[in-house]
């Protein structure tokens, strides 16, 4: 078979120009469908929750060893791209649809070379509940190895953070603000809460560095003249290690609030390969809900520091060079004599 011309800067703009924003992502899968199987891609549509679908696509008609994969969604608010000097602007330019383009373009190469033991999965959602990694981890098809493709600045991931989110509740008695004294502000508890929030000892790692967090939402309150019966602060901790080890911490805080817990996702550690650069993230992947896919690895074109701004870019050399890169770790992970593991 010869191989088509294949241009990542063209495809990469295709995706982009498709409004994907979580949870609609239905568009763009299935649109990336159809260029896939145009392409002489074996695709497999794989549901998860009204028309929003994961994408398994293979070289040959059996499963692959090595996968790469990567998300379809984005955040908000969308914007198309363009292209500027250098730089391929739009929203997933960097995060992550850049990134699917140039893993499709390695298969494409892989392909071109005779190599039929590689696929790629695409799933939605990564950005708000990771419902489609979340299903295609309870649907693995048998691959060795998972390599995650999230901005990386094309180095490899060393170790990733965990995401540990929770709601601090704080309850009070209602009252005419010209009488304070006879209510009891919810507002003036979560204060204090947030307060004493600043001051708590907090997990710390060699190498992820210390626990982070950011309130990052706050409600509460009924009227200008009330005093507050009910107030509420969501906060997102990067964490390093068990969640329980800030759970605890956290227990100084329910003097004034209840801590509910939203969201657990763990710190993760990723095998690496010699001969590209590597760097620790304190961002979080899809990876904890794929152990089922194979021994996990990260790497991407783009900086993190640009995805989800107002000018979320990737440089195009860096998006072309991720092509190599990708079928250069894939064939290291094919060759490797001994099985790859995970950095301890």
């Amino acid at each position: 078979m010869v191989e088509p011309a294949f241009d990542v800067v063209d495809l990469a703009r295709s995706l982009i120009d498709i409004d994907s924003t979580t949870p609609n992502e239905g568009r763009v899968a299935r649109w990336l469908a159809t260029w896939l199987r145009a392409h002489d891609f074996h695709v497999q549509e794989d549901a998860v929750e009204g028309d929003r679908i994961n994408l398994y696509v293979t070289v040959a008609e059996a499963d692959a060893d090595i996968v790469l994969s990567t998300h379809l969604d984005c955040v908000p608010p969308f914007f198309p791209s363009r292209i500027e000097g250098e730089l391929l602007y739009g929203r997933g330019a960097c995060d992550a649809k850049g990134i699917a383009a140039a893993q499709i373009g390695a298969l494409t190469q892989l392909r071109a070379a005779g190599e039929t033991r590689v696929g790629a999965l695409f799933v939605v959602g990564e950005e708000l509940g990771s419902h489609g990694a979340r299903a295609a981890g309870r649907a693995p098809r048998g691959s060795r190895y998972l390599v995650d493709g999230e901005p990386t600045d094309n180095r490899l991931g060393v170790a990733t953070r965990g995401v540990y989110g929770v709601r601090l509740k704080a309850v009070g008695r209602a009252a005419h603000s010209a009488h304070p004294e006879e209510g009891d502000s919810a507002i003036e508890k979560l204060l204090d809460a947030l307060l004493a929030l600043r001051t708590l000892p907090l997990p710390s790692d060699p190498t992820l560095g210390p626990t982070s967090y950011t309130v990052a939402l706050i409600d509460g309150g009924v009227a200008p003249n009330v005093v507050p019966p009910h107030a509420t602060a969501q906060v997102s901790f990067r964490t390093v290690g068990p969640a329980s080890t800030v759970r605890t911490a956290l227990e100084a805080l329910t003097a004034w609030v209840e801590v509910e817990e939203v969201v657990t996702v763990p710190p993760v550690r990723m095998a690496t390969l010699p001969g590209f650069d590597r760097a620790v993230f304190a961002f979080t992947t899809d990876i904890p809900f794929l152990s089922t896919w194979g021994t996990p690895l990260l790497f991407g074109p783009g900086s993190v520091l640009v995805a989800h701004t107002a000018t979320e870019h990737i440089h195009v050399d860096a998006l072309q060079a991720a092509i190599g890169h990708y079928a250069r770790i894939a064939i290291a992970l094919l060759q490797a004599p001994a099985p790859v593991t995970v950095s301890r």
